[in-house]
């Protein structure tokens, strides 16, 4: 082999080796997250928050679920400061290490049964670990991608983070499958749910190795040896750049709200309300994550050739026709009916996902990209999935699944507004300084 295809060969090795890297941290953090959302459902309402009636323990479960959002955007501040002034590699291992702990631990606690309230306050504690760590982890690993990318294939090395969700949840819902298969409820609740949450700590050590072989990004880099570092990057941000943060905001809010009615709510809908087994729905949520799987990658293609809002703008309008088509899809007694309702709903989702990543980095200078992108993409997270599954359940209860419809299809109308004011042309991975180095994004 010549010395210029060995160069080109060690590039190569080194591009798959930062693809893996960010796909596999994102498919830990998401594996983690995910695991906490089944057991909100399944396993919290019973062991952490007895009540006389079933459906207010739920509500009490699915709040905390919730405080992890709202702790994100603390941690995109905190580890996107880190990020933009220390760099890319050593926030991303601070952040994988904050959600694993988080997590284990959770495996470790006492219930109700064993230490009254404070179980369910330590429980809220670890859970607000989590969104730290998953705060700071979104946004490092999607410019860990695309600062290493080619122009053309931005959106494509972008889509890589973004398949840790799909695989996250495959792993997270074969788990708790292959342990219903394995015990009985009894043994289940009484210690059978603790083996997610302490397994998650061989999967947190394989990702630290992973990601401590890593070097840092070109583009981030670049601004270390110009010594263009931002001070303070959160207030850069906000004062700055506030409108391409709203955008930001608003842009992957229907992104949220969908992922979480297909999986959260609708999880606890079905086997609440319209009598189908633990088991039988975890299967179909499986069958559904396979085309979410799917579509994450094709719509990055299609966004790299046509342009990552254009790509946004069709799977938000699709999204918009699928909520007007919720609630007929999504009906008891009908398995192929509600396998066609999750694989729909979840194949936009990956339309929606794999190219809002790389949008997002898009949005903001080098300088300050970490902060700004994870801090949208997180504020996101407050308004369209922290409290989803319970505004969802909120509204089914009183008003029927017709209003959950319409209550994505707002979201939907919310992000198309959104989108239609991204500029068309937005900062490359290279840029540090102006305009002059936008990527195309129409």
């Amino acid at each position: 082999m010549t010395a210029a295809g060995r160069r080109e060969a060690h590039a190569g090795a080194g591009r798959r080796r930062v693809l893996f890297a960010s796909m596999v941290g994102t498919t830990i953090e998401f594996f983690d997250f995910y695991i906490y959302a089944t057991a909100a459902v399944l396993v919290f309402p019973a062991l952490f928050f007895p009540a006389a009636d079933p459906a207010s323990a739920t509500l009490q479960s699915l709040a905390t679920f919730a405080l992890a959002f709202f702790a994100r955007p603390v941690g995109s501040a905190v580890f996107g400061h880190f990020g933009d002034r220390v760099g890319r590699k050593t926030t991303l291992v601070a952040a994988l290490l904050t959600m694993g702990v988080s997590t284990v631990v959770i495996g470790l606690l006492p219930t109700h049964a064993q230490i009254g309230m404070a179980a369910p306050v330590l429980l809220a504690l670890c859970r607000l670990g989590q969104g730290l760590g998953l705060g700071g982890e979104w946004g490092g690993a999607v410019l860990l991608a695309t600062e290493n990318a080619p122009p053309e294939k931005r959106a494509w090395y972008g889509m890589f983070p973004q398949l840790g969700a799909p695989i996250g949840f495959f792993m997270a819902t074969g788990v708790f499958l292959l342990l219903t298969a394995l015990m009985d409820d009894a043994a289940f609740f009484a210690w059978g749910w603790r083996v997610p949450f302490l397994a998650s700590a061989v999967l947190v050590a394989v990702g630290l190795w992973v990601r401590l072989r890593i070097h840092e990004t070109p583009a981030f880099q670049r601004v270390l040896d110009r010594q263009e570092r931002v001070r303070l990057p959160m207030a850069e941000v906000l004062l700055r750049y506030p409108r391409a943060l709203l955008r930001g905001t608003v842009l992957a809010l229907a992104t949220f709200v969908l992922f979480y009615l297909m999986t959260v709510f609708a999880l606890s809908w079905g086997t609440s309300q319209l009598g189908y087994t633990r088991e039988q729905f975890l299967w179909l949520q499986m069958l559904g994550v396979v085309c979410f799987g799917i579509t994450i990658p094709l719509a990055a293609l299609y966004a790299d050739r046509h342009g990552r809002r254009r790509a946004m703008i069709l799977a938000t309008i699709a999204i918009f026709a699928f909520g007007l088509c919720f609630a007929p899809l999504f009906v008891a007694g009908s398995l192929g009916g509600t396998l066609l309702f999750l694989v729909l709903g979840l194949g936009l989702m990956g339309l929606t996902y794999g190219p809002v990543g790389t949008l997002l980095a898009e949005q903001f200078p080098t300088a300050v990209r970490y902060t700004g992108a994870s801090l949208a993409f997180n504020l996101a997270g407050i308004f369209g999935a922290s409290l989803a599954p319970y505004v969802a359940t909120w509204l089914a209860g009183r008003h029927g699944l017709d209003s959950v419809g319409w209550y994505l299809c707002a979201a939907a109308l919310l992000t198309l507004g959104a989108l239609l004011a991204v500029p068309r042309r937005g900062y490359g991975a290279d840029d540090v300084a102006g305009d002059a180095g936008r990527a195309h994004v129409a």
